[in-house]
This record gives structure tokens, C-alpha cells and sequence, in this order.
């Protein structure tokens, strides 16, 4: 088996939308993702999509099977979030992302591991986080800040 390179992220996440292509415009301006990729079905409907951020990206759909379904098709529930971690300015990210139309579900909040996060819902109601590391903090840092708590490298 010969070994290759790739131009992708180990990891990525993909979401379904009921309306693809208004989320490629809301994610792009209200989130600052990049739009680089978008395949089109014959009647013109979007079936996937990428966009860029820092070095990560993810994959938007449509709800293409009975079981892939954006929040607003099952009651408002997620089963994850994305978590994007930013370098820029996390607060006036969380404010660009708010004037755009995001509902924050967490205002930007320093977390006891050292990075300051905000949560935040799009239109369709994927849950959002976005985080920034403001202060590198040792394990046993985070144990003194949040008492009972013991971090370990593996089970």
C-alpha cells in the first residue's frame, strides 16, 4: 500500500441544510468560512458544497436520505456541534456573527483550560462553537481552576 498526501484535514464535519445555498452565503458572511467547492445536481440544486477556514473545513448538503436531516426537520435537535478554533478576536467575531443574524446560545466566556468560546445557532439551527486560546494553561493548571476534576491522557 503506498502512502499519499492529501490537501484535506484528517477531520471534517458535514451538515445538512434544507436550503444549501443560503447557508453557503449566511456561513460565509456571518462565520468567515470560504466558499471552494460547489456541485450541482442536473436541475441546479446544490447536493455538496466546502468551505475553508484557517486550515480546516467542512461540507454543507441538503437533506439527501431519510435520516440526514438539518435541526429545524427534527424539532431544533442537534447531535453535535462544530467547534471552530479561531486566532483572530473571538469577541468581535461572536459580534460580527450576531449583527449577521447568529442567535448566541454562550457569550464569549475564558473557559478554566484557557480558551475563551461563545456558541451560537445559524438560521437552520446548527449549534456553532467558536473558540480562542488566550492563555496556554498546564494539566495541572486546569485541575486547581476547576476543583474535582482529574485530566489524564488516556482511560
Amino acid at each position: 500500500m503506498s502512502e499519499t498526501s492529501s490537501h484535506r484535514a484528517t477531520v471534517a464535519s458535514a451538515l445538512a441544510y434544507k436550503d444549501p445555498s443560503a447557508a453557503l452565503d449566511w456561513l460565509s458572511r456571518a462565520f468567515g468560512f470560504d466558499i471552494t467547492m460547489v456541485i450541482r445536481d442536473d436541475a441546479g440544486e446544490i447536493i455538496h458544497s466546502e468551505m475553508n477556514i484557517g486550515n480546516g473545513y467542512i461540507m454543507i448538503g441538503n437533506e439527501w436520505r431519510e435520516h440526514i436531516k438539518a435541526p429545524g426537520n427534527i424539532g431544533g435537535a442537534n447531535t453535535q456541534t462544530v467547534h471552530i478554533q479561531l486566532t483572530e478576536d473571538i469577541d468581535a467575531h461572536c459580534e460580527h456573527a450576531r449583527a449577521a443574524g447568529a442567535r448566541i446560545d454562550m457569550e464569549p466566556e475564558t473557559q478554566f483550560y484557557g480558551d475563551r468560546t461563545y456558541r451560537a445557532f445559524d438560521p437552520e439551527g446548527h449549534m456553532w462553537t467558536f473558540a480562542q486560546t488566550i492563555e496556554l494553561k498546564s494539566k495541572a493548571e486546569m485541575e486547581a481552576a476547576l476543583p474535582g476534576i482529574k485530566i489524564s491522557d488516556a482511560l
